[in-house]
């Protein structure tokens, strides 16, 4: 059942208000009240152009990976220092869809969408030399950078969209996406009405921006471990668990 609301007010905020509540079917518009005498009787359809829309979320990882020690991801894993073409257990098909696809399509039921398909795409770029990284070296002409796509489709448009840049160098493949500090960064990229870019620049005082990330990872598991032992039996989702808001970690 839709919820019944009056809105107060049609100006800057209001009247953008007032155009989510017209076009969510969530909410049923019974009245609106308005201080201007040329603005009473009018519809409120009149009164707002455009609904507030989203039309694709992507999240990005742009990383270096050259400080990266651990070798089985790097190399077994990655494909770092094998040659171009030769695509390890990740790249496989299906794999990229399978270990990121449970996200998008919680993505995908938080925004009250129906994924259609999952699909993958993989580019690898070559060394032009050979260089040293923390697992060893890279040589001239072995993968040295890698840039991958998970798609969740809706109708034919890509909708919920995973994508790593990952180089060993920063001046390899200019073209792709750079991150928002030196070494790595996450993106948030929502187009829609309105449209928004937001980075993530990860730091710690005990290592760089790889081991940053590894730690926000870790303490967003460890943080929601109070909320899933309080939630009923069963799987549970970021969907069914409240906030986790880090309560404790203060010092």
């Amino acid at each position: 059942m839709a919820i019944r609301v009056a809105q107060l007010g049609t100006g800057n905020c209001g009247s953008l208000t007032l155009r989510h509540l017209v076009e969510d079917p969530r909410f049923d518009l019974v009245g609106v009240w308005v201080s201007t005498p040329e603005k009473v009787g009018k519809d409120a359809g009149a009164l707002a152009s455009t609904c507030a829309s989203v039309e694709q979320i992507r999240t990005m990882e742009i990383a270096d990976y050259a400080t990266y020690d651990g070798a089985t991801v790097m190399f077994d894993v990655m494909g770092f220092g094998k040659p171009v073409g030769e695509l390890p257990f990740l790249y496989q098909p299906g794999m990229l869809s399978a270990a990121w696809g449970v996200g998008i399509r919680q993505l995908a039921a938080g925004l009250g969408v129906e994924i259609d398909e999952i699909r993958d795409s993989v580019e690898q770029e070559a060394a032009p030399e050979d260089f040293d990284v923390a697992v060893g070296t890279i040589e001239k002409g072995t993968v040295a950078a890698v840039r991958f796509q998970i798609e969740g489709m809706a109708a034919g448009r890509p909708v919920i969209v995973v994508e790593h840049i990952t180089r060993l160098r920063g001046d390899l493949r200019p073209d792709w996406a750079q991150p928002a500090q030196p070494g790595g960064s996450y993106r948030v990229e929502i187009t829609g009405e309105p449209s928004y870019v937001m980075d993530i620049c990860p730091t710690s005082r005990n290592g760089d921006h790889n081991y940053a990330a590894i730690l926000a990872a870790a303490g967003r598991i460890v943080n929601a471990i109070p909320d899933v032992v309080a939630a009923a039996p069963g799987i549970r989702t970021t969907l069914d668990l409240p906030l986790v808001t880090g309560t404790g970690v203060y010092r």
